[in-house]
């Protein structure tokens, strides 16, 4: 079989986790700092904080930039439902936009007119105008409603943007950024699967490292099927040092000592709890492989690079297919290599088909929109393009370690089985 993807874990890996298991410090520690301080470098912002995953990353994030219950976030549905139940940890309620069908990412325009004409000034505050539409179904709007002293006209206040850089594919943060600045709203960016993906604010005279971040935060994953894995975990970066330090205190129950303060200091010290906390620590000994895995990053890119670009030239001009290319601003990590199919009833016999020879694939990125949580808000015909994208999109498999005879099957079988269709 070939699989979708392959995390590349060898000897370093396993030597840097037997080390972190046999100094006797195994929970959020010294490793965990190392980790933080190598990946802050990596993407060239001041502060980076490690969590349990990147699901805790944006929850932490949003209640970082002051997203509260009764409160609306403007995102994407097409998207890991993460990216939507995050809003939802927070008592808030996700209003969806569409995206650009050609990156498969927010759209610019779409953002503008929603924020245009579906949002009104109140108290120089933007609240989202159709509550009612929305706080039905699970949203946790519907319950604030029965609130004896809860009105419709005190909900929906629009509490952040949160765009994805889709498969690792960069968004147009530079619009995004400019928008929300407009409207002076924070915006946290999902940048789970974006690790190692660029982008360039002044017409590709100098690119940066997605993770700066361009917005108020960014935040990242360390699940198996991304660029660099820890088992799981996620990352928080961002240039305020008052976010950051939300981020310390909400990760470890509120607590304002540091496990290794207490464990380093000559005098016996008590911790003080400052604010209602979670348990979205990481581990050493997932720290020790992501020190180790940061090390092949770039390595890792250069070999999705090129493998990215041979399914492009062998794709290019196959009838019924449709290949992502890279806008002028975005230089991506291939997370995933995606191909739209123009047939979209041709999308499951196509993977059953590729998986009947041995070949594994998945459907295009998922949508919340059409998910029973958060359907009873959006109609049949929204989002059109974020539906079309799930219905017609195929992931392929991509993976450093992959030989080029498994891309050159893919490739050849993938020919010919949407010919049939």
């Amino acid at each position: 079989m070939i699989p979708i993807t392959r995390p590349i874990l060898g000897e370093e890996e396993a030597a840097a986790a037997r080390e972190a298991l046999r100094s006797g410090w195994v929970t959020q520690g010294p490793r965990v700092k190392a980790f933080e301080e190598a990946f802050a470098q990596s993407v060239g912002t001041p502060h980076a904080c490690a969590v349990s995953s990147c699901t805790a990353a944006l929850h932490l994030a949003l209640l970082a930039v002051g997203v509260m219950p009764g409160d609306v976030v403007i995102t994407v549905s097409h998207s890991f439902i993460a990216t939507a139940n995050a809003v939802r940890h927070c008592g808030a309620e996700p209003v969806f936009v569409d995206i650009d069908p050609e990156n498969y990412n927010m759209d610019p325009d779409e953002l503008k007119r929603v924020l245009a004409e579906d949002c009104i000034k109140k108290d120089d505050q933007l609240y989202y105008r159709h509550v009612e539409h929305i706080a039905i179904g699970k949203s946790p709007l519907r319950y604030l409603l029965r609130c004896a002293d809860s009105a419709l006209s005190s909900l929906g206040k629009v509490a952040a943007i949160l765009p994805v850089h889709q498969m690792g594919i960069p968004c147009d943060i530079g619009r995004i950024v400019a928008i929300a600045r407009e409207n002076n709203l924070p915006l946290v960016e999902d940048a789970a699967c974006a690790i190692g993906s660029e982008v360039s604010l002044d017409d590709g005279r100098t690119w940066e490292r997605i993770g700066r971040p361009h917005g108020d935060i960014a935040c990242f994953s360390f699940h198996p099927r991304k660029i660099l894995t820890t088992g799981d975990g996620g990352m928080l970066t961002t240039n305020d040092p008052k976010l950051d330090e939300k981020f310390r205190l909400l990760r470890h129950h509120g607590m304002d000592l540091p496990d290794t303060a207490r464990h380093e200091s000559s005098e016996v010290i008590f911790e003080r709890y400052l604010m209602t906390g979670f348990n979205y620590r990481m581990t050493d000994i997932q720290a020790a492989l992501g020190i180790e895995q940061l090390k092949r990053l770039d390595s890792i890119l250069a070999e999705r690079q090129r493998l990215a670009a041979i399914y492009t030239k062998s794709l290019k001009g196959l009838r019924g297919l449709h290949i992502l290319t890279e806008a002028s601003y975005a230089r991506t990590n291939w997370q995933s290599y995606v191909i739209s199919i123009e047939n979209p009833s041709a999308q499951k016999p196509v993977m059953q088909a590729l998986l009947n020879l041995g070949i594994s694939t998945r459907r295009g990125v998922m949508c919340a929109h059409l998910e029973e949580p958060y359907a009873a808000a959006w109609p049949e015909g929204s989002l059109p393009h974020s539906k079309a994208a799930r219905d017609r999109g195929i992931i392929l498999p991509l993976y450093p370690s992959m030989p080029e005879a498994d891309l050159e099957k893919v490739v050849s079988v993938l020919g010919e089985v949407v010919g049939t269709w």
